[in-house]
């Protein structure tokens, strides 16, 4: 009883709050469903490692003196040194992800490049606002709505704001079905949504599907060296997919992999959730900053669909841009949701999809971008 007075005394109100806040990711995970596999995890790890004396920090070993507690290991094994954990999840990405629509249609990488303004337009304002730069390139990438990205560009660049980066990714992620039409209702009319595009299959060849993910990741690697890892992993899940002769390493890799390392992930990104570093102005400003980019990049898809329609013949729905974000498949079916409301035989989903999956593509070139100039 001693003991439980102690621990309960020794609480601070920074903990407390970083309890409520593992207490909403939870809620958020299992309530709500957004985002369960690594919400759930963040959230629980976020009550552990704020516990005090909390040994998942630091363990007490009898004969050995203080060593590394298992979150602090994990952090340190598959984040701090190697980033393992985030590339390895490209890889699981790279296997679910079907780049066919993507190659029928490749106006679409346009979009994809375009869905990415809102990053670098946000670390000019958080530069603006005070933060490092270094920092500042860190919060911008969450705008790319592409959470390991997040993660790897923040550690890797030593941002001391990868917790609350990490949570603004993942939770924007999972309210792209919230925060997108907000956006795109913003910058567009009815006219605009309920415009109809045809879409006609193309046919890919097995050849072009395999040889795709080689050459992006040449392409890529020549252009951005820093974007190798991040692209490379990616593209690799994908030529598991996509050979014929590896299907059981590429259901493994869209299914246990992904899953596992997801799981793993959510608990080791808690290490960075200390209550002293994470309950600050300066996290609040990292989620304003995050939903300004993540807002910006949808607008920013969105205007470059309506100028590319000045001079084109074939008319872009404009909201196609917005599903260049990388959070797939969500933005795809939001765009195909807007259009549907707007006019129930208006379906722009594969359409949308190849702007997605381009999205994909260009939020990791992005993030190797952001590396090669600020590391």
């Amino acid at each position: 009883m001693e003991f439980l007075w102690e621990g309960i005394l020794a609480v601070t109100w920074k903990q407390l709050v970083m309890y409520c806040v593992g207490g909403a990711l939870i809620w958020l995970a299992i309530k709500k469903n957004y985002e369960p596999a690594l919400l759930l995890p963040m959230g629980f790890g976020a009550i552990l490692v704020n516990l005090p004396m909390s040994g998942v920090i630091d363990q007490i070993a009898q004969g050995v003196g203080t060593t590394h507690g298992i979150i602090q290991w994990l952090f340190e094994t598959g984040i701090g040194v190697s980033e393992a954990f985030p590339l390895l999840l490209f890889i699981g990405i790279g296997a679910m992800i079907d780049f066919g629509p993507l190659l029928s249609n490749p106006k679409m990488f346009l979009f994809g490049a375009a869905a990415q303004f809102g990053i670098f337009l946000t670390i000019i304002v958080a530069t603006l606002l005070g933060f490092d730069i270094r920092d500042a390139a860190s919060i911008g990438i969450i705008g790319a709505a592409d959470g390991p990205t997040s993660i790897l560009v923040s550690q890797v660049l030593r941002s001391g704001y990868m917790g609350a980066i990490a949570v603004a990714a993942y939770s924007y992620m999972a309210l792209v079905p919230i925060i997108q039409p907000m956006a795109i209702r913003l910058v567009t009319t009815k006219k605009e949504r309920a415009m109809r595009m045809p879409y006609t299959p193309g046919n890919v060849s097995k050849r072009m599907r395999i040889l795709f993910p080689i050459l992006v990741s040449v392409i890529a690697g020549l252009v951005a060296p820093a974007s190798v890892s991040l692209v490379g992993f990616l593209m690799f899940g994908n030529l598991i997919r996509e050979c014929g002769v590896l299907n059981r390493l590429a259901a493994t890799a869209q299914n246990e992999l992904a899953n596992l390392v997801t799981l793993l992930l959510g608990l080791t990104i808690s290490f960075s959730m200390h209550a002293e570093q994470f309950v600050t102005w300066q996290t609040l400003m990292i989620l304003c900053l995050g939903l300004f980019a993540f807002v910006f990049d949808t607008i920013g898809g969105v205007l470059f669909a309506k100028l590319l329609n000045l001079f084109c013949k074939n008319k872009v729905n404009p909201m196609i841009g917005a599903a260049g974000i990388s959070a797939f498949p969500m933005s795809a079916r939001v765009v195909e949701k807007m259009g549907i409301q707007e006019d129930n035989q208006n379906h722009l989903l594969m359409h949308a999809v190849g702007a997605n999956v381009s999205g994909q593509i260009a939020s990791v070139v992005a993030g190797g971008v952001i590396l090669g100039f600020f590391l």
